[in-house]
């Protein structure tokens, strides 16, 4: 204990006789004194200054890092909007290529003229409105939704226009309109005539055609075979059934190219003429049944100005 404050006691001498050494060196050098005491401030402000400096430093790189962050995710919606704009755009030029298909085929069918459904020609538009601002990404899409509901009305209309016209070429074409076989001239009509055997009365169902033997034989519409051989009088014969009633016969044929349930078109060679059966010479009978009935074909050939020849053949 008393070691202890010897201790004490001789440094308590020491800091006194530092203090009167100081004191004693700033009566005598005072300016030294006041530089040292500034120089400590400035040392000090400064630092103070550099941690106040370190620390907005570190705020405006965060604020920069949150604004990088925020555009790059305003960039990513941005391309996910044009994504899907652009898939948009797709599905329309798709659709826009299905009506232009079908504008056609309507075309075809209907003997419009070309271009009449093209929709890929832009329209004309125009008027006096002022030039506005670029459009809202939601106000284009609202204009596309519109246009796709146009675009898939206007495809179930032309849908719908097409089934009728395909309709009603179909039963134009079932309906008996064309020459069984060209360049001819017909040698016995529709009707009452002279037997070319006996020379006695008789009803002539159908009407001949002059023909070589060999020469084709043609449906005079779209049907289907419902009779492909030899009957009685008529020799080698075909018969198409074309629906809606009609059935034509083809008889006195020399060879038959086509067999019972084929599927014939308008022009479409069922036959090869001849002269076998009831007949005096090669020709072609032809006949038309409507309803179960057998009725004059002149009015249903394609050239009603078909020349009548000398009558006979069979």
């Amino acid at each position: 204990m008393a070691l202890k404050k010897v201790v004490i006691k001789s440094c308590e001498t020491r800091a006194q006789r530092l203090a009167r050494q100081f004191q004693g060196f700033a009566a005598d050098r005072p300016m030294v004194v006041l530089g040292a005491v500034l120089g400590l401030g400035m040392l000090i402000g400064v630092g103070a200054s550099t941690a106040t400096g370190m620390v907005t430093n570190s705020a405006l790189q965060a604020k920069v890092a949150q604004q990088q962050t925020e555009l790059a995710q305003a960039q990513r919606a941005s391309q996910a909007q044009v994504n899907a704009l652009a898939a948009r755009l797709g599905e329309l030029q798709a659709q826009a290529t299905r009506l232009n298909a079908l504008g056609e085929r309507l075309t075809q069918m209907g003997k419009l003229k070309d271009g009449e459904f093209d929709f890929d020609e832009p329209v004309g538009v125009g008027g006096g409105d002022e030039p506005v601002n670029d459009m809202p990404v939601q106000s284009l899409k609202q204009d596309l939704g519109q246009l796709e509901q146009q675009f898939s009305a206007s495809g179930q209309q032309l849908n719908v226009l097409a089934s009728l016209m395909f309709d009603h070429q179909l039963e134009q074409n079932s309906v008996p309109s064309r020459m069984p076989i060209r360049n001819t001239y017909i040698t016995s009509g529709f009707g009452g005539r002279a037997d070319p055997f006996d020379g006695g009365s008789a009803f002539h169902k159908g009407v001949d055609f002059h023909a070589n033997v060999g020469d084709p034989v043609m449906s005079v519409a779209d049907g289907v075979v419902s009779y492909a051989g030899v009957r009685g009088g008529y020799g080698n014969v075909v018969e198409v059934d074309h629906g809606n009633g009609y059935v034509t016969r083809y008889a006195h044929n020399s060879r038959l190219v086509v067999r019972v349930g084929d599927l014939v078109r308008a022009g479409q060679q069922v036959a090869k003429a001849g002269s076998s059966g009831r007949s005096t010479g090669a020709h072609v009978h032809f006949e038309v049944w409507a309803d179960g009935r057998v009725v004059n074909p002149r009015k249903f050939l394609g050239d009603t100005n078909t020349p009548v020849g000398r009558r006979g053949r069979g």
